[in-house]
């Protein structure tokens, strides 16, 4: 295994549980060395601190042990694309992953699957330069702008209490086959396009900083807001499949609602990235297709429960894409982050 970039690891937490525990435990075991975790906790302690950095030390022989690192900030200063960015102008690393808490490793190659991408295009310039004094055109095709990568996003698997709806939706928007994807792949896979998740991804710092790295300010989707503008100039987004977390919600009915409307709102506060593709077919495409898996799966009442769901899904949506218009006291009651709206 090449060890070329060097790997920071940064998690927001706040009221961490078990499965923070087991991300912890999970990170030890990582094949590919992590230089440091850094914590970014809601709140003015992080239970049991002290016990992950003993854990964290106790790495097995000859293995890295990441240095952790843990600040913490009031409910009111967290943000979405602010707290990560100013976690992510600490580090020194080459690549940063970015994680949620309640986001576990599959196996211990979660990191060298996620640098894999990166690794692959360095190896494969480092090819065509030798090459280069036997064929011209390969000099030609190198100073080319390429298509490099700007981010690698991980699978979410299931977890094994996880309902059968959000099951398979988990398979449709996670499939098992890696995926390059670039804005010529727009008019196929429109919103897929861009789309990333940093429940886990993992970021080329270089170009994190020359793109501006995450909106400051945003209520949701810092992940996408940032995929759609390096697809706009140029840069690649990659789907790294054998890169697993388990990561999955039995979210009611009310609360698609409420993060459905925060994740308009943030749609609508940057139509220079959704108006590319807008997400509205993509939602109808994976209504369509779990209502067909259902019968299938020959559990055809099953569709009351999603049309129900998706039902929320669609009005907090449409809301949220329309929230300028809706006076304050429903914004503040539609909305799922509250602290937000008194900034």
């Amino acid at each position: 295994m090449n060890v070329n970039f060097s790997v920071d690891v940064i998690i927001p937490t706040y009221h961490p549980d078990e499965k923070f525990h087991v991300l912890m435990r999970m990170l030890r075991e990582q094949t590919y060395p992590i230089h440091k975790i850094v914590i970014m906790n809601t709140g003015t302690s992080l239970p049991e601190e002290e016990h992950y950095r003993r854990h964290l030390a106790q790495k097995k022989a000859g293995g890295h042990v990441p240095v952790m690192e843990v600040y913490h900030i009031r409910s009111s200063e967290f943000d979405h694309g602010g707290t990560r960015g100013m976690a992510a102008s600490w580090s020194m690393a080459d690549i940063c992953v970015f994680m949620t808490q309640d986001a576990v490793p599959d196996n211990d190659r979660l990191i060298e699957e996620l640098v894999a991408p990166y690794q692959e295009e360095v190896d494969t310039r480092k090819n065509r330069l030798k090459n280069l004094h036997r064929d011209r055109e390969n000099l030609r095709e190198l100073t080319k702008e390429e298509k490099r990568i700007a981010a690698v996003y991980a699978r979410q698997l299931p977890a094994a209490d996880c309902r059968l709806i959000e099951r398979y939706t988990r398979e449709f928007n996670y499939p098992d086959k890696d995926r390059k994807k670039t804005a010529e792949d727009l008019k196929e896979m429109g919103i897929k396009t861009f789309f990333c998740s940093n429940v886990c991804a993992a970021y080329r710092m270089d170009l994190f900083r020359r793109l501006g790295g995450f909106e400051k300010r945003t209520i949701f989707n810092e992940d996408m807001i940032y995929a759609g503008r390096a697809v706009k100039a140029g840069y690649a987004i990659y789907y790294a499949s054998k890169a697993r977390v388990v990561h999955s919600h039995n979210y009611s009915g009310l609360t698609q609602f409420h993060r459905n409307f925060d994740m308009a709102v943030s749609q609508a506060d940057h139509p220079e990235i959704f108006e590319m593709a807008p997400s509205e077919n993509e939602g109808i495409r994976l209504v369509k297709s779990t209502a067909g898996f259902l019968v299938k799966q020959k559990k055809p009442w099953l569709i009351v429960p999603l049309l129900w769901q998706s039902g929320c899904k669609y009005l907090g949506y449409l809301l949220g894409k329309n929230y300028k218009k809706l006076p304050m006291s429903l914004v503040r009651a539609f909305s799922m982050q509250k602290s937000y709206w008194d900034k």
